[in-house]
């Protein structure tokens, strides 16, 4: 392990004891340090772009991960019985929350969303349990932009039998994809908007 990776996880592994309010700003400075850049940009949407969240640096760090998943289990309904999202940014997400839950005494399974159904054996869009019809599922993201990743995630689910009523994103750019929920009677919460991080990125380069 090289000296640099071993400072980062010394200097967040309080994510993994620290209060929600603790976790949260933890969360917004790993943010901020890793996954937040400026410049010119090509989002997955085709949009064009003078900054880029790279969610993957936060919910593959080693704790970053572990406060992703406090943080968004905290926000979830009683009544959840899975999260789910779409490949790939959502994977890591679902299975730290799922992980966290464990821990917490709650069974929550993840579910992982395929863009395209598997070429064998089932040709099923998503991956994980089988679960009753009508069980309750919650989508996951790292960035929303137009909130169309998610609104595959939630077409595919409810194809399934699922009922999906709420979105829950660890950033939300907004670019209109809370107001696709909206249109589509979806909930939808975000940890962050890109206003915390900006400002907050702001403090920091200061």
């Amino acid at each position: 392990m090289t000296d640099g990776i071993l400072v980062q996880t010394r200097e967040f592994s309080s994510l993994v004891t620290a209060d929600l309010p603790q976790v949260r700003q933890q969360l917004l400075d790993i943010l901020c340090e890793v996954a937040y850049k400026e410049g010119n940009f090509t989002l997955s949407s085709g949009q064009q772009s003078s900054y880029y969240i790279n969610g993957k640096q936060v919910t593959l760090h080693p704790y970053g991960a572990v406060g992703v998943g406090r943080i968004l289990l905290s926000l979830l309904p009683e009544d959840t019985q899975a999260v789910a999202g779409l490949t790939l940014g959502a994977d890591p997400i679902v299975t730290a929350v799922s992980v966290v839950a464990a821990y917490e005494g709650r069974a929550i399974a993840p579910l992982i969303i395929r863009k395209e159904a598997k070429g064998h054996g089932t040709q099923a869009y998503i991956e994980g349990l089988t679960l009753p019809a009508n069980s309750s599922v919650v989508v996951l993201e790292d960035v929303v932009t137009t909130g169309g990743s998610a609104m595959k995630a939630v077409e595919r689910l409810r194809d399934a039998g699922y009922v999906v009523e709420e979105v829950i994103s660890l950033v939300d750019r907004q670019q209109g994809g809370g107001e696709l929920y909206e249109r589509e009677g979806l909930k939808f919460q975000a940890v962050f908007t890109i206003q915390d991080l900006q400002v907050h990125w702001k403090q920091l380069q200061a």
